[in-house]
């Protein structure tokens, strides 16, 4: 039973700080939203183009369950950090678009799997994982 709560907990919070993450592009203009604020040339649409990949594979990949979409910026051959600033060839909307539809497959399998499925994460550490501590991550590195 607690298993039930805790997955129902961490996914409900997941949920909302992922609405709380596009509610920060709400009235901004063009020139805000891709305005780099870090050295890196990292924007708001960057963030959110790096969180469609975060989930994507932290919740596709590691379960066994890929992402059935190419993401242009996880290729072997894309810029290092290509996945953190929105291009001028990418739409606001294509980006925001995508992140909902990873959303739909992140929750899917979130759904669909107990909290103590085994997942791999091959370049952590401790590669062999649960969902649990994968809600948990994701979870942290959307509110980071």
């Amino acid at each position: 039973m607690i298993d039930e709560f805790a997955k129902e907990y961490l996914h409900s919070d997941l949920r909302d700080v992922r609405e709380t993450m596009l509610w920060k592009l709400e009235g901004l203009s063009e020139y805000d939203a891709r305005r780099p604020l870090t050295s890196t040339g990292t924007n708001l649409l960057g963030l959110i183009k790096h969180l469609t990949i975060a989930e994507a594979w932290y919740f596709g990949k590691v379960f066994g369950r890929p992402f059935p979409e190419q993401l242009p910026w996880w290729d072997d051959d894309a810029d290092q950090g290509a996945d953190m600033w929105a291009t001028a060839d990418e739409s606001r909307t294509e980006i925001i678009d995508r992140y909902r539809r990873v959303w739909e497959h992140s929750d899917s399998t979130i759904l669909d799997l107990a909290i103590d499925a085994p997942g791999h994460v091959p370049w952590w550490p401790r590669p062999d994982v649960k969902l649990f501590s994968i809600l948990v991550h994701v979870l942290t590195e959307t509110n980071r």
